[in-house]
């Protein structure tokens, strides 16, 4: 299978669940959570009967939400296992009634909460958002440059999203024009350049790769408002342009200082390899 690793196991409430990596994301055994959550003495009895009362109740398969991927059992073999993504997962404690699962169930009530409170007021996203990256041990500095980039992010955005891009493929491939124009690489090959796996690339970005990114989104913001671009084609030219006046920008702070801007600098804490601070 495709991007897949060895069976590993994570910590829940105290008790080990298998995990395994597929497809850019982690996907956990879904009779080891039942287990933790029910303390029942037979969780693949109690998953199926789960099913069964989801289905009967409410017409909901709870099983569209599993892929079947093989898991190694405690007698070391792989087996055929039922997994769900983080999604699935809360999803699934949502139909269990137990007294181990009501603080997942109250703890996504209040992200719910959180969230349309956050529509109706965006700025408090941003105050959770720059809240996390005070607790993560970002510089003060560097998490304004960063909230001020998400927004400057988020200007493009709607723009793409009223000219007729929409989908996560339209979103990848005009970023990735504006990041080649930019740094001369695509976002993944940015990622590699900093070792970085599934982590945010701009989460491990310096202050000048911050400020070089968001003149390249702005760039490109005000030249498709300028052109009143309209259709994917024509937004991706405009990314393309946008990215490269960034791309000058960055090139000229290189000739003028001698120093590069590019850096495989990130925020992973890992001995032996550099952050940002």
């Amino acid at each position: 299978m495709k991007s897949e690793e060895m069976t590993k196991i994570a910590v829940f409430k105290g008790r080990q669940v298998r995990k395994i990596f597929v497809s850019g994301e982690w996907w956990f055994s879904v009779i080891d959570v039942v287990a933790v959550l029910t303390d029942s003495d037979n969780p693949r009895d109690y998953w199926y009967k789960m099913k069964v009362r989801e289905k009967d109740e409410a017409g909901i398969e709870l099983s569209t939400i599993c892929r079947q991927l093989k898991l190694k059992s405690s007698d070391g073999k792989y087996y055929q296992t039922d997994c769900a993504n983080a999604e699935g997962v809360f999803r699934i404690i949502q139909s269990i009634p137990s007294k181990k699962a009501e603080p997942f169930k109250q703890w996504l009530a209040r992200v719910a909460k959180e969230r349309l409170d956050e529509i109706e007021n965006p700025e408090l996203g941003m105050q959770r958002t720059k809240a996390l990256y005070e607790k993560k041990g970002y510089p003060k500095d560097w998490i304004e440059k960063r909230l001020r980039g998400i927004a400057v992010r988020q200007k493009l955005t709607d723009e793409w999203d009223g000219r007729g891009a929409g989908t996560d493929q339209d979103y990848a491939i005009l970023t990735n024009e504006i990041m080649q124009g930019a740094f001369d690489m695509k976002v993944d090959d940015y990622k590699k350049h900093k070792a970085l796996k599934r982590q945010n690339l701009r989460d491990h970005m310096t202050d000048l790769e911050l400020i070089i990114t968001m003149l390249g989104e702005a760039a490109t913001t005000r030249i498709t408002q300028d052109r009143d671009s309209q259709g994917v084609f024509h937004l991706q030219k405009d990314a393309k342009d946008g990215g490269a006046v960034a791309g000058r920008t960055w090139k000229d702070i290189e000739q003028q200082t001698g120093t590069k801007v590019i850096s495989k600098q990130n925020f992973l804490p890992k001995q032996g390899q550099k952050n940002i601070h």
